[in-house]
C-alpha cells in the first residue's frame, strides 16, 4: 500500500493514517503483520523515527500491537474502534460545521436531509 505523502499534515500523521486506511479497507487484517518502521522509512523515504512515531500513535490507541523480535500487528477490534474514532471525528470536523451554517441559513434538518439525498443521488 503506498499513498503520496502531502505537505498538509506532519508525515507522521500521514503514516498513522495511511495503516488505519488500511485497516479499514482490510489490506492489513486483524490479527495480521503490518509493515515494519524499516519498510514505511523505506518505501516513504523519510527518518525511522518519523515512521516510528506514526505507528507509536496505533499502538497507543490499541490499534496495532508490537511482538517483540517479531513485528507489529492489527489488533483484534481494531476495525470497529478506527470506525467509532473516524465517525466520531467526521462529526466534530463536518457535522457540527454543516448545523452551524444550516442554522444561519434557516434550514431545517429535513432541507440539509433533502439536500444529501440529492448528493448521493449525483454518486
Amino acid at each position: 500500500m503506498y499513498v503520496e505523502l502531502t505537505q498538509d499534515k506532519p508525515i507522521f500523521l500521514q503514516i498513522a493514517e495511511t495503516i488505519e486506511d488500511g485497516i479499514l479497507t482490510e489490506i492489513f487484517k486483524e490479527e495480521e503483520q503490518i509493515p515494519s518502521i524499516t519498510e514505511f522509512s523505506t518505501q516513504y523515504k523519510i527518518n525511522p523515527a518519523t515512521a516510528n512515531k506514526g505507528i507509536n500513535l496505533l499502538v497507543d490507541d490499541g490499534i496495532i500491537y508490537k511482538k517483540r523480535g517479531v513485528g507489529m500487528f492489527v489488533s483484534k477490534g481494531a476495525t470497529d474502534l478506527l470506525r467509532k474514532k473516524r465517525q466520531n471525528d467526521f462529526y466534530h470536523t463536518f457535522i457540527e460545521r454543516l448545523i452551524k451554517e444550516a442554522k444561519k441559513l434557516n434550514l431545517s434538518s429535513t432541507d440539509i436531509i433533502a439536500m444529501i439525498e440529492r448528493g448521493y443521488d449525483y454518486e
